[in-house]
């Protein structure tokens, strides 16, 4: 039964399939010959598989194991390349930043590994155990004395607790954020709506309406957003986030309401903390920690959760640049910007307000207005 249905089951392989006739027609008596006529082989063809048949029944009209092509290279090569795709090019005086595939064949083949090797058979071997040295993640290891006590204090407020305390019913945590240059563009067209045999209608071109600022404040607990747009940020912008919170209940009587912000310029230090208790008394501005120095951005409660690691850098982040270099750069920049004002190298600009570094209002050549 399992012979006919490999000879003429419609989803056995042709080969398959033919070498199943042959054994049939031999059951049915007929001669070497006569199947050889009907099914188009060879005569020698026809006794290799009735003679196959014989010896290992249905099992013997399939292939047998081919040894195929002898391996190019053996394990123990493969296992160097991968130990040197986990080391730093650096160790072997290679100057790169990270391997690649190319690479990782050079470097081979200069060491004695394999006489040649391509990078299809680096990245082969590479993609047998994950892995991917071309790639990599930066992180930050934070110096601020005052790092962890701050995460702390973050962490326990998304924890429901406050100075070892458990947080009442009464009590609420806001995380607050704001993002700046959002393009405001509206359709020139207004969008039709869908209808029979016919989609939704969208016009492609859009007018411009400038940059806003998107504010937003996150209940943590209760999962409430609050936003407003304004046309930039500052004191005056965020003091009306928080009026648009806590004139709302359950905000206005709550016990405390616990708001946790970065360092941004509009909520910086603690005159930022006073002028918010001040205007509104049952809240306590809560500030995350600080990233090191020479990072161009402040530490929020998004990468308080990331646990540090991050995307990217900043410009002073360059492997193997110092701070005097960085200070020549921006040196020279400073005498570019001069330039572009009207001044020559050395001198002041025309505008004695361009300059930075005021005090007390004041500028260094004298009174501002």
């Amino acid at each position: 039964m399992r012979l006919k249905k490999m000879a003429y089951g419609h989803k056995t392989e042709h080969r398959l399939r033919v070498r199943a006739q042959v054994v049939l027609h031999a059951a049915h008596g007929r001669s070497n010959a006569c199947i050889a006529r009907e099914t188009g082989l060879h005569l020698n063809t026809v006794r290799r598989w009735r003679g196959r048949f014989a010896q290992a029944g249905l099992p013997g009209l399939k292939d047998r194991q081919r040894c195929g092509r002898p391996a190019s290279f053996t394990p123990l090569q493969a296992a160097e390349v991968k130990a040197l795709a986990c080391r730093l090019p650096a160790e072997s005086e290679v100057p790169l930043s990270r391997w690649s595939c190319p690479e990782l064949a050079r470097e081979a083949a200069r060491r004695g590994i394999a006489p040649f090797m391509s990078a299809s058979t680096v990245r082969r071997w590479l993609a047998q155990d994950a892995l991917k040295p071309w790639q990599h993640r930066s992180w930050i290891f934070t110096t601020s004395p005052g790092f962890r006590l701050k995460a702390a204090w973050v962490l326990d407020l998304y924890a429901r607790t406050w100075q070892g305390e458990q947080l009442g019913d009464d009590e609420y945590v806001i995380s607050a954020d704001e993002k700046t240059s959002i393009q405001a563009r509206c359709r020139c067209h207004p969008t039709l709506a869908p209808g029979k045999a016919r989609a939704m209608r969208v016009n492609h071109t859009y007018g411009r309406g400038g940059a806003l600022a998107y504010l937003a404040a996150y209940d943590v607990h209760d999962a409430w957003v609050f936003g407003r747009t304004e046309e930039r940020t500052g004191i005056v912008p965020f003091m009306n986030l928080a009026t648009q919170v806590m004139s709302q209940e359950p905000y206005a009587s709550a016990k405390r309401v616990f708001w946790i912000v970065g360092n941004g310029s509009s909520h910086r230090g603690q005159k930022a903390a006073d002028r918010l208790t001040a205007a509104f008394p049952n809240t306590v501005m809560v500030h995350t920690p600080c990233t090191p120095p020479g990072s161009t951005k402040s530490c929020d409660t998004k990468s308080l959760e990331k646990s540090g690691n991050h995307q990217g850098g900043s410009t002073d982040d360059v492997e193997g640049v110092g701070p005097e270099p960085v200070r020549r750069a921006r040196s020279r920049l400073s005498v570019r910007r001069e330039q572009s004002r009207g001044a020559k190298p050395g001198e002041l600009p025309k505008d004695p307000r361009s300059i930075r570094g005021l005090q007390a209002g004041k500028c260094r050549t004298g009174e501002c207005e």
